[in-house]
């Protein structure tokens, strides 16, 4: 297993345990605003739902996508992932400084962030609560396979699975390997078939 480990100067404000006070009071503000009738709680989880699930994790598939289909463009974002991923527009903060893997036949990589929730926001959204829990953080690098089973994803043993250690000063998107069968698909089919959880590293397509 390789675990690439840097110094982490993290963001210390997001995804701690127990919630952190900045947490708690927008918390607080949160449960305020909605008993004054000043915002809708339904609507709040929607901007979430959207941010978390939809917009995020669908750039994050278009990358991929994109990868898949154009040897040339998988080429720049092996090579310098930023910049291949701001070609598609998708960038900004928590961006800013990105590294793409890609599993293969006997490699499989995994994401996590053994201090807090450093996450790539412009390709994956907002993080899964799983991915900022103790026990991920620290069992991911511990035992890797072990997680993975229990996301559903048993690997051969001579599978060789490699460990990312996401920071403040880096943060990683898993190119998943591409799924047999798929060479007639277009682009667009291609995005449908991405998961974030598979860009993360916890599950295959």
């Amino acid at each position: 297993m390789a675990h690439d480990h840097h110094d982490h100067h993290h963001d210390h404000d997001h995804g701690q345990e127990p919630p952190s006070d900045i947490a708690l009071r927008v918390k607080a503000l949160e449960s305020v605003l909605v008993e004054k009738g000043l915002v809708d709680a339904a609507a709040l989880d929607a901007i979430v739902d959207y941010y978390e699930n939809r917009v995020g994790p669908r750039n994050g598939a278009r990358v991929v996508a994109r990868a898949w289909t154009d040897p040339d463009y998988r080429a720049r974002l092996l090579d310098d992932a930023t910049a291949a991923i701001a070609e598609l527009d998708f960038s900004g903060r928590q961006g800013e400084h990105m590294v793409a893997v890609e599993n293969g036949p006997k490699v499989h990589n995994l994401v996590v962030c053994t201090l807090c929730s450093c996450y790539p926001w412009p390709v994956l959204g907002l993080p899964p609560v799983w991915y900022k829990s103790s026990p991920y953080r620290s069992r991911a690098v511990i035992d890797p396979r072990g997680v993975l089973a229990e996301f559903g994803t048993v690997l051969p043993d001579d599978t060789e699975i490699r460990v990312w250690d996401s920071t403040a000063e880096v943060r990683y998107l898993v190119i998943p390997e591409r799924p047999a069968g798929t060479g007639n698909l277009t682009e667009d089919e291609l995005v449908a078939l991405v998961s974030r959880d598979s860009m993360i590293g916890t599950t295959l397509i």
